[in-house]
């Protein structure tokens, strides 16, 4: 149980904007934080950098956008490389999540909340992000209680 210390972010990786979400210190629930418009990879990584120290962040979960058998395709080799590059330049515990249809997931619940068109544009990625950590954060709960 010592590994469970800190917030974790989450991370909804995309070409043009990268979501961010974030657990609670106890890591039951996540969140929706923010979004980021994509820059410089180095950028992107120094501001992620710096939300996570914020926010006391002990680990990662970056979406890997899987296709839907299964496969790695363009996408997901690039959620992979930003991961990596995560890891090594801020030191922290970086995982990669399966993500498949977080994005349509993300945009039915704001449609349900009544969100308008740009309002949704403008949470989809973070809250794409939140589902992401919640599959996360669930799946760590249900394997220690088994």
């Amino acid at each position: 149980m010592s590994e469970k210390r800190g917030s974790v972010i989450g991370l909804d990786f995309g070409e043009k904007r990268i979501g961010l979400a974030v657990s609670d210190p106890c890591r039951g629930m996540a969140r929706p934080l923010d979004v980021i418009e994509r820059h410089s990879l180095s950028e992107d990584v120094a501001r992620i950098g710096e939300m996570a120290k914020r926010r006391g962040a002990s680990k990662m979960v970056v979406g890997l956008p899987l296709n839907m058998d299964g496969s790695v395709g363009p996408q997901a080799r690039r959620a992979r490389r930003f991961a990596a590059r995560l890891r090594r330049e801020l030191g922290l515990e970086v995982t990669l999540w399966d993500e498949r249809l977080t994005s349509v997931e993300a945009e039915r619940a704001l449609l349900h909340a009544g969100e308008g068109r740009s309002r949704r544009r403008e949470l989809r990625d973070a809250v794409a992000a939140a589902l992401v950590l919640q599959g996360y954060l669930d799946a760590q709960r249900r394997s220690v209680e088994e």
